[in-house]
């Protein structure tokens, strides 16, 4: 049995990776786990004081967003756990796999303008992950519900 490990922002566009990490977890037996990274980074020209306060505040958004994640599995009869940390996504994803030893990486694959990657860049990452980790890795696009 190994462990599947689902990085999400969150936000609504997520749920359908979210979806699919319960859905394979399901199928397979395996443990999941939900990661949020709080990342203020964009905030690097602010004052300490209020990157702080932030960095609460993301945290916090953070824990309300894996509980909504955990109840969706819990409702298809998964047990998820939840993990938060802050920093930046980048680095933080390939130490939360290897301290968890994640079989099985998922991801939303960002989608329009908002997206901080391009197409190119994104399969890098994913590969470069992927390498780091040993885990495979798996992205679904990210759409919004309708």
């Amino acid at each position: 049995m190994g462990l599947i490990l689902c990085a999400t922002r969150g936000g609504e566009a997520s749920i359908p990776t979210q979806l699919k990490a319960i859905e394979m977890a399901s199928q397979t037996g395996d443990e999941l786990a939900f990661l949020y990274v709080a990342d203020s980074s964009f905030l690097n020209m602010t004052a300490a004081a209020v990157v702080v306060d932030v960095e609460d505040e993301l945290v916090n958004m953070g824990k309300f967003l894996l509980a909504m994640a955990a109840e969706r599995a819990q409702k298809e009869g998964v047990m998820a756990r939840s993990v938060i940390r802050t920093g930046v996504v980048r680095e933080i994803l390939p130490v939360v796999a290897k301290e968890l030893e994640a079989s099985v990486i998922i991801l939303g694959r960002p989608a329009g303008e908002s997206s901080q990657f391009k197409e190119a860049d994104f399969d890098h990452f994913m590969n470069g992950i992927e390498a780091e980790t040993q885990a495979k890795v798996i992205a679904f696009k990210e759409t919004i519900p309708e």
